[in-house]
This record gives C-alpha cells, structure tokens and sequence, in this order.
C-alpha cells in the first residue's frame, strides 16, 4: 500500500539554524532519501520551495480566486513529501519516523486511496 509522508516544520527555524547543522540536516535528508530507495519503499519525493511562493485557489459559485500564500496560518509549513510503499501503516510509521524533519517538526502519514486499474 502507498502512503504519503508529509513533512511539517517551522520554516523560519531553518533560517536561524546554524550553517554546520542545516548541512548535517540535509546529508542525513539524503541518507534517508538513499536508505528507502535501497528497500524498494521509495515511490517519490520532493523538498516544496518556500511557502511564500505557494498559492492557494478556491472556486465559490463558479468563481476563481486566488490568494497568495498557504491555506491555513500556522507555525509549521509543508515543507515536503515522501510518497512511500509499505506493508501497513504501522510499517510507514517506522518509516516517517526515519525522516530527519520528525526531530524538529511533525511528518503527517495518510494512506494513498488507490483506484482499480489507476
């Protein structure tokens, strides 16, 4: 079964972390990335540009509206995603548990609703 791990951080933490610490953050980042690719679990991923080039769009009665920025006002942004394959969701816990953001924020994991033939 396929499960989305979306990671949520405070966005402006990474501007005030220190140099050597953000690097250190990243080679773990890539170690992870390496290790899922290695199990077969990885289906994909992507770190998301900062939330302040997001946009969020609505239609209501038929119009478009646009507004700049992410839906909800919080501390912790979607920074990225991991699109993983696991066993169950007690196995994609293990692995949103691996993903070096859960030690500085939250990774959200939700089952992927498959479709026959999709």
């Amino acid at each position: 079964m396929k499960y989305l791990c979306l990671i949520y951080s405070d966005e402006a933490a990474w501007h005030t972390m220190p140099k050597a610490e953000a690097d250190n953050m990243m080679r773990e980042y890539g170690a992870f990335t390496e290790s899922v690719k290695k199990s077969g679990q990885y289906v994909g991923g992507h770190r998301l540009q900062p939330v302040a080039s997001a946009t969020t769009v609505r239609i209501r009665n038929g119009k478009l509206s646009t507004t700049d920025g992410p839906f909800a006002e919080t501390k912790e942004k979607l920074g990225g995603f991991y699109l993983i394959e696991a066993a169950d969701l007690n196995d994609a816990i293990q692995v949103a548990a691996r993903i070096p953001g859960a030690r500085v924020g939250s990774i959200e994991v939700r089952p992927i609703a498959e479709t026959p033939g999709a």
